[in-house]
């Protein structure tokens, strides 16, 4: 789908201060209900698809990442241990190199913590789990960052971030499924809340030049579930959501209340392990940035773009509207040249 409006000059600004409440990047696993909720890919029953998993028409990507991620199916892991499982994901390559105590300061857990991880995994210990690693996800420990300094540092973080998101994307199914479903939704609600508002504004902007009918959900309260009703009454059968840590509860509570009034839900979360999984239809998973003292958000607002994309595939007449605003644009003399 070619874009001839201002897509490209507004994208890149609708990720700055996508992560305005970091807290602990890693707590993205935290919060997700007892050990049974959001546990790991593909639990039989556990609800979402993820992105690459069976349930979303396709294998996980042959990379350290997807090898990781396949360990952790079928197993139903507690907040803590989704926690850990999701900072092995982010350090895929890393992660048979570390010691469990390395491993638990990357987490932000204890060290018995991990061997309790590595146990209900099925392994003896952890050192039983990093040699099974070593064995099935071989990969040179990455190297250090030397001389960069903490702004560097940063933006190599989140180049990591955008590579791994470069291997999920390797099966476009579920990006195309997503596309799919919120075509087909009219009206389609958008939900964002607290940091992730940055993310549903801008795909809700751009969306809303090829689809007929976009509603952007990025203020909290007790009306929202009345927006999300209105929604439904016109004929909504889908809604999107960007959920991004620190995860609030109002996002969970209403992306359930969703759910409940028949909405299928497409989520764009940090982390296939975040609070919103056990109320998601079809999660898509991007790593945010911890390095600063506030989360940067780069991959989640470029698989927006990507959903984008795939949405403008599933509707016929996208082009034309396109064609029509810039026609539009041009004869108000809206942007400078």
């Amino acid at each position: 789908m070619s874009a001839v409006d201002d897509r490209g000059s507004a994208g890149a600004g609708a990720g700055v201060g996508g992560g305005a409440e970091r807290g602990v990047g890693v707590e993205a696993g935290v919060g997700g209900g007892g050990g049974s909720g959001g546990a790991a890919a593909g639990v039989p029953g556990r609800g979402p698809g993820l992105v690459g998993d069976v349930g979303a028409g396709g294998a996980l990507p042959d990379s350290p990442a997807g090898r990781l991620q396949a360990l952790f199916e079928g197993h139903r892991l507690t907040p803590t241990q989704r926690r850990i499982a999701h900072s092995m994901v982010r350090r895929a390559a890393d992660v048979p190199f570390l010691s469990s105590v390395e491993l638990a300061e990357l987490a932000g857990v204890s060290q018995p913590s991990v061997t309790r991880f590595a146990v209900a995994l099925g392994f003896d210990g952890y050192p039983a789990l990093r040699r099974h690693l070593r064995e099935v996800a071989p990969a040179e420990p990455s190297a250090e960052p030397g001389s960069y300094n903490e702004y560097q540092q940063a933006v190599e973080a989140e180049i990591e971030n955008l590579r791994h998101l470069a291997e999920v994307l390797a099966d476009p199914r579920p990006v195309l499924r997503a596309g799919r479903l919120l075509a087909a939704s009219r009206p389609l609600p958008v939900l964002g809340l607290r940091a992730a508002a940055a993310q549903a504004y801008g795909f809700a902007y751009f969306a809303a030049k090829v689809h007929p009918d976009v509603r952007l959900l990025h203020e909290g309260g007790t009306m929202i579930n009345d927006r999300i009703d209105a929604a439904v009454r016109a004929g909504a059968t889908a809604l999107l959501c960007f959920a991004l840590p620190r995860h609030p509860r109002e996002v969970v509570d209403t992306l359930a209340y969703a759910k409940a009034v028949g909405l299928t839900v497409v989520t764009v979360a940090d982390s296939a392990f975040a609070p919103v999984a056990k109320v998601s239809d079809l999660l898509l998973p991007a790593a945010v940035g911890t390095g600063l003292a506030f989360d940067t958000a780069c991959a989640p607002m470029l698989l927006g773009r990507v959903l984008l994309e795939a949405m403008c595939d599933d509707l016929p007449d996208a082009q034309a509207r396109l064609e029509e605003f810039d026609a539009r644009a041009a004869t108000r003399g809206l942007f400078v040249e």
